[in-house]
């Protein structure tokens, strides 16, 4: 239900200002109206001269950070709150509120209970950076381990390095082979605090996954935003093309079948991390290596190995050849994971070029394969 938004920001301010504050994001912009600075980061600090208020804001060229307390923070707060942002994120170590202008000037609000988190400010030098922080809800209901925290993080920088500042709201996602979406609602959550609408979808072939993390989304009070499906990855159905597909190691051909609905959906940016390799694998073995190449795929372990890397690179090769830039990066440590390797794809709509076309040709034809995802895109 839609509130006066005068009112609303009101309770905004309030929050920033109290003792409780833990961190507020806006962003965005309100139809028709652009701020005069694109984004605005706030969080208690806490320096030689005491506790101070910490606005980092960004105009598009470079971030401005300025430490205030008293009479300053609060007219720096009044300033804020007079921009046109669309979204504002705030958390305190009570209850965190997020809030979205509407087209009609009004405000839509959320309002959650916080589960109990650090109460003392940040000071400059913390020991870890995390991009999402230990204390938030959503380790208290998936499980708070290091390694999964580790996990997380490792996940939200490689999006957070995929993504643009602006992103548009409501930003849609869909994970295709969500598994138990613990990642899911870590890119909820993060996505979220940055500040802008989000609507996820959550798909995978198992039904009791998607009783599980439904169950999970109403605890984390995100069951509006994050919803679940079950079924295939080639039958899914979206009401609206997602914006950022996700595809965190669903196994073999499945990530073919997630980055074919990706290039179908023309969604802006994918990350997938692939896990196992068994379709090129078995065509190796079939197979006879091009000269001199005989001792790459004569030894079962090597072959194993050397199909990772060849569907890979045949995998960022049709992204390219179908108007996406990639990169192929590490996804995490390999001490984690040795499944860590993660194609981040971004759409630029460019065709192919002849040089690419030929690259591509000359790869699949020397090697005597066929990658399930050429088949998929055609």
């Amino acid at each position: 239900m839609p509130e006066p938004l005068e009112s609303v920001l009101a309770e905004v301010r309030e929050l920033l200002l109290a003792p409780g504050l833990t961190r507020a994001v806006a962003a965005g912009r309100r139809r028709g109206h652009t701020p005069t600075v694109t984004r605005a980061q706030l969080r208690p600090v806490t320096l030689k001269q005491g506790r101070k208020l910490q606005i980092v804001t960004d105009d598009g060229a470079r971030p401005f950070t300025r430490n205030v307390d008293g009479a300053e923070a609060a007219a720096a707060v009044d300033a804020l709150l007079a921009e046109p942002f669309g979204n504002w994120h705030v958390e305190t170590d009570a209850a965190t509120v997020q809030v979205r202008v509407t087209k009609k000037g009004d405000a839509q609000v959320h309002r959650s209970a916080a589960v109990a988190a650090p109460s003392t400010p940040a000071g400059h030098d913390r020991a870890k950076q995390w991009l999402l922080d230990p204390g938030d809800p959503l380790f208290s209901v998936v499980g708070g381990t290091a390694a999964k925290r580790r996990q997380i993080d490792a996940f939200l920088r490689a999006l957070a390095a995929t993504l643009p500042d602006d992103l548009p709201t409501p930003l849609r996602v869909v994970d295709l082979g969500c598994g138990n979406a613990y990642l899911t609602f870590a890119a909820y959550r993060y996505l979220a605090g940055r500040g802008v609408r989000v609507q996820v979808v959550g798909v995978d072939v198992r039904e009791d996954q998607r009783v599980r993390n439904s169950a999970v989304a109403a605890e984390l009070g995100c069951s509006d935003d994050v919803t679940f499906m079950a079924g295939t990855i080639e039958e899914a159905q979206l009401p609206v093309p997602p914006d950022l597909v996700l595809a965190l190691h669903a196994c073999d051909t499945a990530t073919d079948q997630a980055l074919a609905r990706a290039v179908d959906w023309e969604a802006r940016w994918v990350l997938a991390a692939p896990c196992c390799h068994h379709d090129i694998a078995a065509q190796l073995k079939r197979g006879a290596a091009p000269e001199p190449y005989g001792e790459v795929t004569r030894h079962a372990i090597l072959r194993e190995r050397f199909a990772d890397v060849l569907t890979d690179s045949l995998r960022a090769a049709l992204l390219r050849l179908h108007g996406y830039r990639v990169e192929v990066v590490e996804f995490i440590d390999s001490a984690h994971t040795p499944r860590n390797l993660m194609l981040r794809a971004r759409r630029t709509g460019a065709g192919p070029t002849a040089e690419q076309r030929a690259e591509y040709d000359s790869l699949t034809g020397q090697w005597g394969v066929t990658p399930a995802l050429a088949g998929m895109l055609s």
